[in-house]
């Protein structure tokens, strides 16, 4: 195709170089969804990935500049652990880079020798720290998702995730947002890509993906991640269909769900009881509502009490019914 061989034809020279340069030397690069990696680890590399805090972010650069004069010169303060140049489908660069290093003070000396060095006459290139991030945030999710039925989307779509977490959107109203944690910034950077751009849908709806600012991160953290959705009633009653006889050992309940939610910073449970019926062998029937701040959908239900002396009343004893209904739906024995 003529739109092919115009492709090809761009930057002829430098790229046979750089073929010539990784031919003689044996490095390997591999070109994988819009990147082209050295290393990660590369040969002859002992031991686990480097911490937080080595990776450098490396940007105006000339977009026919290639990693055969890159990478040499960024492996001149350090050893590299990997080189990331992002290219574009011409096969012209995108005018930025990642390089991580073994550790963070050779990161360090990278910035302090590259930031604003001249890779060409007038082409001062910028060179500071990667700020590496891993999380993305995706809004908006119907209040009914549950985190299996979005890993279940997630995981053959994206690599490295490593955690989940649904809260309660700040923005939507109704709705949840989830965070997903990946391995590294190339995984989430990845993820982000494929979800932006390859159609990912759940129920038949685009996903709205973004990375995760500090604000918001601060925010949620504030109120910390709501127990899973699919253990809290869309909209349905949490029945309590048999008689609920309590011994003394259960009547810490109450105490034990504000404990809960306060370990889980779920906001104060606030209970609402009301009296249905009575029948002749001393069992009172109560309806009951229990709203935590956290969770989108109240809890609620039936339950019938007895009240076995004057300590307690018959709401009293449906608040500790109820109470235990939502403790095992917040995945508390």
């Amino acid at each position: 195709l003529p739109s092919q061989m115009w492709t090809n034809g761009i930057n002829q020279a430098n790229k046979m170089a750089l073929r010539a340069w990784a031919k003689e030397t044996g490095i390997k690069l591999v070109q994988v969804n819009g990147q082209r990696r050295y290393g990660g680890p590369p040969p002859g590399w002992a031991g686990g990935p480097p911490p937080a805090g080595t990776e450098v972010f490396i940007g105006k650069l000339p977009q026919d500049v290639y990693e055969d004069a890159l990478i040499p010169l960024f492996q001149s303060v350090g050893k590299l652990y990997e080189f990331r140049l992002m290219m574009t489908f011409s096969g012209l660069n995108r005018g930025f880079a990642y390089a991580k290093y073994g550790n963070q003070r050779d990161a360090r000396e990278a910035i302090t020798a590259f930031h604003n060095f001249e890779v060409r006459e007038g082409c001062a290139i910028v060179v500071c720290r990667s700020t590496e991030k891993c999380e993305l945030s995706v809004d908006g999710l119907a209040a009914s998702v549950s985190r299996q039925e979005l890993e279940a989307v997630l995981r053959p779509a994206t690599e490295g995730v490593l955690s989940v977490t649904l809260h309660v959107s700040p923005c939507q109203k109704q709705a949840q947002l989830a965070v997903l944690k990946y391995s590294s910034h190339q995984a989430a950077a990845m993820a982000k890509k494929m979800l932006m751009e390859g159609n990912v849908r759940l129920r038949g709806v685009q996903l709205n993906v973004n990375w995760l600012n500090p604000d918001l991160k601060q925010k949620l953290q504030s109120c910390k991640e709501k127990p899973p959705s699919s253990l809290v009633p869309g909209g349905k009653c949490l029945e309590v269909p048999k008689p609920v006889h309590l011994s003394p050992v259960l009547c810490n309940a109450v105490e034990r769900l504000h404990a809960v939610c306060r370990r889980q910073h779920l906001g104060t449970p606030l209970f609402l009881t009301k009296f249905v019926q009575a029948n002749p062998n001393g069992w009172q029937q109560f309806w009951c509502r229990v709203v935590i701040p956290a969770c989108p959908v109240p809890f609620s239900g039936f339950t019938w009490v007895r009240q076995d002396g004057p300590g307690r009343s018959g709401h009293e004893e449906a608040k500790v019914a109820v109470a235990l209904q939502v403790l095992r739906a917040l995945g508390e024995s």
